[in-house]
C-alpha cells in the first residue's frame, strides 16, 4: 500500500511539471511563430501583450486575374479613344480641306465671269467705237433736192457757228426762187447793175465770195453753197436767216 501511493504522489508531481513545461514551450513557440509573421518594419509586442493568434494564409490568383483584365480593357478603353479621337480630326481635317477647295473653286469662278463680262463690255465698247469711227468716216448722204440741199446746209452751218433753222431758211428760199438752184434775176437793181442775184436764195456774186464757207464748192449756183453763204451772210447783218422776211 505506501509503495503504490507514492508511486502516484510522484507521478501527479512529474504530471504537472511536465505540463507546465508544455506550456512554456507552446508558448514560445506561438511566439515565435507570430513574429515570424510580423513585417519587419512594424514593432514588435512586448511579452506583456496577449500572444498573436496563428492563422492559415490562403493564396488565390483570382483577384490579381481581375485587375489584370481590368487594366487590360482599360488599355482597349485609351486605344479606341485615340482612334476614334484621329478619325474625328482626320475627318474635320477633310471638311476643312473640302470647304476650302469649294470656297477656290467659287472665287475662280467668280474671277473668271468678272473677267469675262469685262472682256465683253470692252469688246462692245470697242465695237461701239469702230461703229461710230465708221459712221463719222462716211460721209453722210441727203438727197438731191430742196429737203436735202437744206439739211446739207444746216450740218455745214452748224460746224461753222452759223445761224439757222429749217424752217426760216426754206421760207426765204420760197419767196426768192420757189426752189429752182438755177434762178437768176434780170430785171431788178443789181441786174441793171450787171450783178443779177442768183441761186437759192438770190445771193449777188459779190456777197457769195464775201461769205462763201470752206468745204463748200465755189460755186453760186450749188444749193448747198448758196444757202450757206446766203445764211451766212443773213446772220453778220440781221443775226440769223429766220430774221429775213423780204429782200435783203
Amino acid at each position: 500500500m505506501p509503495k503504490h501511493i507514492l508511486t502516484r504522489g510522484h507521478s501527479r508531481a512529474l504530471t504537472r511539471h511536465h505540463k507546465i513545461a508544455a506550456a512554456g514551450v507552446a508558448a514560445l513557440g506561438a511566439a515565435a511563430i507570430g513574429f515570424s509573421a510580423v513585417p519587419s518594419n512594424a514593432s514588435t509586442t512586448t511579452t506583456a501583450e496577449a500572444p498573436a493568434q496563428t492563422a492559415k494564409v490562403a493564396y488565390s490568383t483570382k483577384q490579381i486575374e481581375g485587375v489584370q483584365a481590368d487594366v487590360g480593357s482599360l488599355h482597349t478603353g485609351a486605344v479606341q479613344v485615340e482612334q476614334f479621337a484621329a478619325k474625328k480630326a482626320a475627318a474635320e481635317a477633310a471638311a476643312k480641306k473640302k470647304a476650302a477647295a469649294e470656297a477656290a473653286a467659287k472665287k475662280k469662278a467668280a474671277a473668271e465671269a468678272k473677267a469675262a463680262k469685262a472682256r465683253a463690255a470692252a469688246e462692245s465698247a470697242s465695237r461701239s467705237a469702230e461703229r461710230a469711227e465708221v459712221k463719222k468716216a462716211a460721209p453722210q448722204k441727203y438727197g438731191n433736192n430742196l429737203d436735202g440741199w437744206i439739211r446739207e446746209a444746216l450740218s455745214i452751218m452748224k460746224k461753222n457757228g452759223i445761224p439757222g433753222s429749217y424752217e426760216g431758211i426754206h421760207r426765204n428760199i420760197m419767196r426768192e426762187s420757189s426752189g429752182n438752184p438755177k434762178a437768176i434775176n434780170l430785171w431788178d437793181i443789181n441786174a441793171q447793175k450787171g450783178i443779177p442775184s442768183k441761186g437759192l436764195l438770190q445771193v449777188i456774186p459779190p456777197t457769195f465770195d464775201a461769205y462763201h464757207v470752206k468745204g463748200t464748192p465755189k460755186d453760186i449756183y450749188d444749193p448747198v453753197a448758196n444757202i450757206v453763204a446766203a445764211c451766212n451772210y443773213a446772220a453778220d447783218k440781221y443775226g440769223t436767216m429766220d430774221n429775213v422776211d423780204s429782200a435783203y
